[in-house]
């Protein structure tokens, strides 16, 4: 009997992927991290996609991991619900925390995603999102999709700071 619905092998298999992190006071909820750091945000688009900068969030299998072992206490609890919620209590904050974060991360992967193709591609808001919509493959092949159909700028466009200065 169990409270969430977890595969375990898949979540264990995931989660083996993720580099451990030490203990922070300040994000006592993390465990993982990604294992590859993110480019810094002048790099080429491609290059960042390549690298994994807007793959699948980490919070997800960080959650999954969580739910697995608020099952365990659950099984090892179960008559006495009592002592179930003194034992689940961290745990339960860690997944609020942990599904929070994982929320959060995929809408501003999403938001760089749109704005970065954006930037790269001549393409408007509206035509990035109904091209996503349409589009049913991975990433990478998204972006020659892209490149084929709008063509780049020939210079990244910026979106903020001072204009350049016109000599007369």
């Amino acid at each position: 009997m169990s409270l969430y619905n977890v595969n375990e092998k898949v979540v264990l298999k995931e989660i083996k992927k993720l580099q451990p992190l030490n203990y922070n006071q300040f994000r006592w909820w993390r465990r993982f991290d990604s294992p590859n750091k993110s480019l810094h945000k002048n790099t080429d688009l491609l290059r960042k996609i390549q690298n994994g900068d807007f793959d699948f969030s980490h919070f997800f299998w960080q959650a999954k991991y969580t739910e697995l072992e608020i099952n365990k206490i659950y099984d090892e609890c179960y008559p006495d619900f009592t002592l179930f919620n003194e034992k689940n209590a961290i745990h339960g904050a860690r997944r609020k925390r942990l599904w929070d974060d994982f929320e959060k991360d995929e809408k501003d992967k999403l938001l760089q995603i749109q704005k970065e193709f954006r930037l790269t591609f001549i393409m408007t808001r509206e035509e990035v999102k109904i091209e996503m919509e349409k589009f049913g493959n991975s990433l990478e092949k998204f972006y020659i999709h892209c490149e084929n159909k709008f063509g780049k700028r020939n210079k990244k466009m910026s979106t903020r700071g001072r204009p350049k200065k016109i000599n007369k």
